[in-house]
């Protein structure tokens, strides 16, 4: 094994949530919070909010709920994470919210393109989930800093500060809305045995059967996942690589490569759901919506958990510098709504995590809440957002309860200090 550099102490891996979804009795879904609108209908119902965002975040259902709820038009717009940070650096105006990573408010933030969010206006604050609002889990366990942990990038010290506040404060960079803890999927009828690590992804078994995602910052962090469990370097911080650690990860990538250990490099989200579909793939990168994609279409996928934890990543709903007055005062009201259950319901049949456990457990029903995050078999049939058949009763979510999958976090999404050089290197391997 070639060491390359001190690994950080003190980071714990399955610290478990204890207590994190609390009934309190608080209502969801249209009308069962009150409180909005709280300004004049006759001036709100002229506003028009533009959120964009990635395309696993914003969907045209939540903005049509949001807009019948609220009284007001919140109109959306896809754009993938980089696309979203040029156009708030080149074209700040024609984005109202922005649903950022947080991994990219290292880059956002300090351009001044960005307000901060006052954290006194969003009513259930103190109920977003500690790993986002306090940095740490519900016991007061640590929560791993390998990449961007969002508590990192989440507070600053003043409106107009460039740099982040290492506590917390009453000025936030966005507000937290949804996350995941992110592994490996694979069709469990083709590999025919247990898979337990992500070392698998490099195993010559499943030779020209096995594919990355294509987005450097993010499939370099599978990679190392994998390399790191097979015992060839120790990283100090996967999410923050020196040049030797990137160099040495490119090599073991390019060897790889050259013997054929990869079907593909996927770059979108139905590339991944068609790899793994058509039985191409039988071990990838893949996202929580695509295995739900695969599994509604009547074929076997698994979203496996592995013994060196999860990937884990976070999107945050950040306001415009530009917003004032009144269209400012109805982005908080949507920011409020966003929070108060329908919106959590719908992200958690798609397999992902509102902040608030407590809205959202009260917007689903007892069977779906018991599936998604109790970690319990189905009583009932599970359906994804649209209603299209997922799952059957007995089934099991993959990878357990709430607490086991987002206790269990390796490193976060994040933009390394070295990532131009990162982009450059990444590149040369695709292209080799």
């Amino acid at each position: 094994m070639t060491r390359l550099r001190k690994a950080p102490k003190g980071v714990s891996r399955r610290a478990f949530l204890k207590g994190a979804a609390a009934v309190g009795g608080v209502a969801a879904g249209s009308g069962a919070i009150t409180g909005f609108p709280t300004i004049w209908a006759q001036n709100l119902k002229d506003v028009t909010i533009l959120q964009v965002g990635p395309a696993y975040s914003v969907f045209q259902d939540i903005a049509n709920q949001a807009s019948k709820d609220l009284g007001f038009k919140i109109e959306i717009q896809n754009a993938w994470t980089d696309a979203l940070m040029t156009r708030i650096v080149n074209q700040a105006e024609t984005v109202d919210i922005a649903d950022l990573e947080f991994w990219g408010m290292r880059k956002m933030w300090p351009t001044g393109k960005l307000q901060a969010v006052d954290v006194k206006k969003i009513k259930l604050w103190e109920k977003i989930e500690p790993i986002f609002r306090e940095g740490k889990y519900a016991n007061g366990e640590p929560v791993s800093t390998q990449g961007t942990m969002p508590f990192e990038v989440t507070y600053v010290e003043a409106a107009d500060a460039k740099g982040f506040s290492p506590q917390r404060t009453e000025l936030s960079t966005c507000v937290p809305t949804i996350y995941n803890a992110d592994t490996l999927g694979l069709r469990p009828d083709l590999i025919g045995r247990k898979i337990e690590s992500w070392k698998e992804l490099l195993n010559p078994e499943f030779k020209g059967k096995t594919s990355i995602l294509n987005i450097p910052q993010i499939g370099i962090m599978d990679a190392a996942m994998a390399i790191e469990a097979r015992g060839d370097i120790k990283y100090g911080d996967k999410g923050n690589m020196t040049k030797e650690e990137i160099d040495k990860t490119i090599e073991i990538l390019m060897a790889a490569k050259k013997d054929g250990q990869f079907r593909a490099f996927w770059s979108t989200f139905d590339e991944s759901v068609n790899f793994m579909t058509a039985g191409e793939v039988v071990l990838q990168s893949m996202w929580s919506p695509a295995v739900t994609a695969v599994r509604t279409r009547g074929v076997a996928c698994t979203y496996q958990p592995l013994k060196e934890g999860y990937r884990g990543w976070g999107v945050g709903m950040a306001l415009a510098s530009h917003l004032t007055d009144l269209k400012r005062d109805a982005a908080y009201e949507y920011l409020n709504w966003y929070l108060s259950g329908w919106q959590g319901a719908f992200i958690a049949r798609q397999g992902y995590y509102n902040m608030v456990l407590e809205t959202t457990k009260a917007a689903l029903s007892p069977p779906e809440w018991d599936y998604w995050y109790e970690g319990k078999p189905a009583t009932v049939e599970i359906k994804d957002p649209f209603g299209n058949l997922m799952e059957k009763p007995g089934a099991v979510r993959d990878g357990g309860s709430y607490a086991e999958r987002t206790g269990n976090f390796a490193c976060w999404n994040t933009v390394m200090d070295e990532d131009k050089y990162l982009v450059q290197r990444w590149n040369e391997f695709i292209a080799s």
